[in-house]
This record gives structure tokens, sequence and C-alpha cells, in this order.
């Protein structure tokens, strides 16, 4: 089942979804989006015409831009927004409050990043698509070859799961070099899986290798942070991420921890598939180090 259009899960965020899509809307969307994001509580209370006033749109933008969330209506969008209030009220959320600023001391960093990257991974697990998910699983764990495309930022995530794989012997490859990608994806074929991890979902070297990966007959994922993105649109499986820019973080960086969720989620997810090979398989690499560490309390 191709689940590339990136199905987003009505117990998702509702504000995690709107900036997931904010890319791919058309300017009188996206103006009605930033009105939505910038005052959620204000919208909840007010009425379609007063929407459509202060954004400067139309009460038929406002519908469209409710179906495109796969709301059935307006009604829909209040309702949401009036239930992710609650959630922040209640503490289900943590509430991020304002930005950080140049003058703010490490105590109050520390608090910051604690609340913002918490919500980060609550609203990443509250959208992910788990059929999507148990889909990727399943085709990683039976893969012959598993190729990682990654550039910059996602570039770590990828060699770290690169390496978890490949201490329970699942052959993972990364690739970051598009010259390297290429030859290694018009290689793969329907044995094989391509896993292309960008946060924007715009990043030509990790789309390219994805597309010939998937005319070959792999079976390719996505990871991203934005629904409709090219990525999302070349892969048959997209799992979305809902990181947001701040000051000191741009998009790629307050990424990772939400890939880093996901990617974990598929390497538990294949560990699991086989526990007595991934038991043996950690035994075995973990054995191979031993005489490289120090005994606890040698004082070497």
């Amino acid at each position: 089942m191709d689940t590339s259009a990136g199905i987003i899960h009505s117990r998702a965020g509702i504000l995690a979804r709107i900036r997931g899509l904010l890319p791919t809307l058309t300017p009188a969307e996206r103006a009605l989006a930033e009105l939505v994001v910038a005052d959620p509580g204000w919208v909840a209370a007010s009425t379609i015409t007063d929407v459509a006033v202060r954004s400067g749109t139309s009460r038929t933008t406002v519908t469209r831009f409710c179906r495109a969330l796969d709301l059935p209506g307006y009604a829909g969008l209040r309702l949401a927004l009036a239930a992710e209030s609650g959630r922040a009220g209640s503490g289900g959320w943590a509430d991020l409050g304002a930005d950080l600023s140049p003058d703010d001391d490490l105590r109050a960093v520390l608090d910051w990043v604690v609340r913002a990257d918490r919500r980060v991974i609550e609203e990443t697990a509250a959208q992910l698509d788990m059929a999507a998910l148990k889909a990727a699983v399943a085709a990683l764990a039976a893969a012959r070859r598993i190729d990682v495309y990654a550039v910059s930022g996602s570039r770590s995530v990828a060699l770290d799961l690169h390496l978890r794989l490949h201490r329970i012997g699942r052959p993972c490859f990364v690739w970051n070099d598009i010259h390297e990608a290429l030859p290694s994806a018009v290689l793969l074929d329907e044995r094989d899986v391509a896993l292309g991890i960008s946060h924007s979902g715009e990043t030509k070297e990790v789309i390219e290798p994805v597309r010939e990966a998937r005319r070959g007959g792999a079976v390719t994922v996505a990871v991203t942070n934005f629904p409709r993105s090219s990525l999302a649109k070349a892969a048959e499986l997209t799992l979305v991420t809902t990181a947001r820019e701040t000051t000191y973080r741009a998009g790629g960086v307050a990424a990772r921890h939400a890939q880093m969720i996901v990617l974990d989620c598929l390497y538990i997810g294949v560990a699991q598939h086989d526990r007595v090979r991934t038991e043996q398989a950690l035994d075995a690499t973990r054995r191979a180090v031993e005489d490289h560490r120090y005994a606890p309390g040698s004082g070497a």
C-alpha cells in the first residue's frame, strides 16, 4: 500500500500539522495558517467570517484550508484547536512559552531545551503514521541491503542508525555524496530498502537516490518534517516529524531529536523482529571490543 500522501491522524497536534503543510500552501492559505498558528485561541473562539476577514482571505479559503488538514470543515478546526488548548492547559503537552533571549541564564536555557524537546517528541509520536511505521520495520527486517541517504545534520542521525543496525547484523550503508548515492541506488531491487532523511524534504542529494531506488523496485521510506514535500512524494512510505525552528535552532538542528525518535522506533522494531538473532549479534559485537575497554575501577 502506498502511503506517500503522508496521512495525518486525528490525534496529531493540529498546530504541528499546520506547520508541516506551510510550504505547500497557496499565499492565501498560508496567511490563514500563520494566523491560526499565531493566535489559535482567538481562532477557536471566532466565526469563520471573522477569521476570513482578519486573515485577509475568504470563507471559501478557510473551508479549503480545513479540508487540506483532513477536517470536515471550520467547526472541525475549532474543535481541534480547543482540544489542543485543553491538552496544553492540563499539562498533557509542555508549553514552550516564549523563545530564548540573549540574556537568559543557563538554567533558563536548560529548562527551555527540556520543554522544547519534550514537545517535539510528543507531537512526533502523536502524528506518526503507525501503518507506515510497521510497514517500514517489516521491510527493513527483511531487507538484503539498506541504503540510507542523508546530508548535513540529518547525516548524524543516519550514521547512528547505521551503527546500530550493523551491531545486530543488518547490512546498512549511509551515503551523503550524490556521486556515491546514485550508483548505489540504481543497484537496489525489490529485496532492498532505501531510506531518505531530510528535514525539509527538498534536498536533492536525498530525493534523487530515493527515486532511483524506487524505480529499481526497492521499498522506499522518507523521514521528513513536511508530508507534502518532494521527498514524501518520492517515497512509498512517509514518516513525519514535527520539529520547528527557533532563534538558535535552524530547522535541520531542531529536527534531530524528532528524527532520532523515528529512527529509534525503526531500529527497535527490526531488533524485535528476530530476537534470537539480535541477542546473538549484540553478544558477539560486545565481546569483539571487550579488550579495548579498561576495567571499572582499574585507575587506568
